[in-house]
């Protein structure tokens, strides 16, 4: 009964979200609620599923972007990049896309993104071209570089603490699959907007006769918030030795940034994206109704049973599993959900460390480069739609499918080559 009930609501709620009859953020929390009433879920529990860490690393690095805004410095990035390619929108976009894949890789896709879309709306603000692909490109590209490290992603994160794998093994396991899929995509970018991306010529004048400079509005603010800035990302890189989570440093920063900025709170705090984190906690919660009823273990392990205990068949389908279902499910709780089921059974089966250690790679780039195939699919997804609907760009999930889904099941092709060229 309540199986069903669970379902039902997901598969409820998610049809409103593909359609957008209706906001997501109330659609979400309206199911999330409905969980409750039906009893699928207590109100602890439904609380309990809630990654309170995402949530505070939005509210936190959101606070500080915010601030940083203010001083002029994206404006100023926009000109100076912009003025490197010469005013050529499908090099600028080109450019950023392989900036957030590094800088995804180094930081984590959300802070990523949440410092680089400001500068991509920009630069199409003024090249008055098409802002889309911009946007696209940096959701796909972040989730694509956030997979070639251990903090680059959650799912990464969570398989570490779980595994005992170190910075280094993510790095030399990862890294050289996600270099090609880079590659691949910024050849794929090229092929679908080289045509679309094309502006006057008197814009780019414009554009390369501005002193970049003359944007920056308060020095004073941009030393204080790059310096915050700075510790918070220096934090995040030592966030496993300070035994720190993220939420803790990105809220502890974004506070700090506003006691030395003497800044209004009812001010700053209008800058938050309440609509995008009341989305994710509604889908946060209807997920756990799904694992409180035991249907994402069910699933796990029948799609398990199919292996008969052979590590390649078990690589493979662990890789597309995930990457199907990280695509429309918050991957999170399903990686959460795998790790032990994984353990179990390479412990039936005898495996080696070595034969283990490939079913691990194969779980996060399936449920890395999953969150690529649909608009709900990663956190970094949702954060650049609500910071485009803040500046009246509506990104339909549709929309998104077509150019995100294909390019996540090449992706997810490319890493199934890579994992039997390697280990089997």
């Amino acid at each position: 009964m309540l199986i069903g009930i669970a379902i039902t609501l997901f598969l409820f709620s998610y049809f409103f979200i593909i359609t957008e009859k209706i906001p997501r953020a109330v659609i979400a929390v309206f199911g999330a609620s409905l969980l409750i009433i039906f009893g699928v879920l207590t109100q602890e529990k439904a609380i309990h599923h809630i990654d309170w860490n995402t949530l505070g690393l939005l509210v936190g690095m959101m606070i500080i972007v915010d601030l940083t805004r203010r001083s002029g410095v994206f404006t100023f990035l926009a000109i100076w990049v912009s003025k490197k390619v010469k005013g050529d929108p499908l090099l600028l976009m080109l450019s950023l896309s392989l900036l957030t894949a590094f800088l995804s890789a180094l930081l984590d896709n959300v802070t990523t993104v949440l410092l680089i879309v400001p500068v991509a709306l920009s630069i199409a603000d003024q090249l008055e071209v098409d802002p889309t692909p911009f946007l696209f490109s940096q959701i796909l590209m972040s989730n694509i570089g956030g997979t070639a490290t251990l903090i680059g992603d959650p799912p990464n994160i969570i398989i570490a603490g779980q595994t005992q794998l170190s910075f280094m093994d993510f790095i030399i396991n990862l890294a050289p699959v996600i270099i090609i899929i880079i590659i691949v995509a910024l050849y794929i970018f090229y092929l679908l907007y080289r045509h679309k991306l094309v502006t006057k010529e008197e814009l780019k004048t414009k554009l390369m006769v501005q002193n970049e400079w003359d944007h920056i509005k308060d020095f004073a603010l941009l030393k204080k918030s790059l310096s915050v800035l700075s510790l918070v990302i220096l934090g995040f890189s030592l966030h496993s030795i300070l035994h720190l989570e993220t939420a803790t440093i990105a809220l502890s920063g974004a506070m700090l940034l506003m006691i030395w900025t003497h800044e209004e709170p009812e001010d700053i705090f209008l800058a938050i994206e309440w609509p995008t984190l009341f989305f994710f906690a509604g889908l946060f919660v209807l997920v756990g109704g799904l694992i409180e009823v035991g249907v994402l273990d069910r699933l796990a392990v029948w799609s398990m049973s199919l292996t008969q205990g052979d590590p390649l068949i078990m690589a493979m389908l662990i890789l597309f599993i995930s990457a199907l279902l990280s695509s429309f499910l918050d991957n999170i709780p399903f990686v959460a959900t795998m790790i032990p089921l994984i353990q179990k059974l390479a412990s039936l089966s005898q495996f080696t460390p070595a034969q283990t250690q490939p079913l691990w790679w194969a779980l996060a780039l399936g449920a890395c480069l999953g969150g690529n195939g649909t608009l709900v699919g990663a956190s970094a997804n949702l954060i650049v739609a609500g910071i485009a609907e803040k500046n009246g760009i509506k990104i339909r999930y549709t929309q998104f499918l077509k150019v995100g889904f294909p390019i996540m099941i090449l992706s997810t092709v490319i890493s199934a080559v890579y994992l039997l060229i390697r280990y089997y």
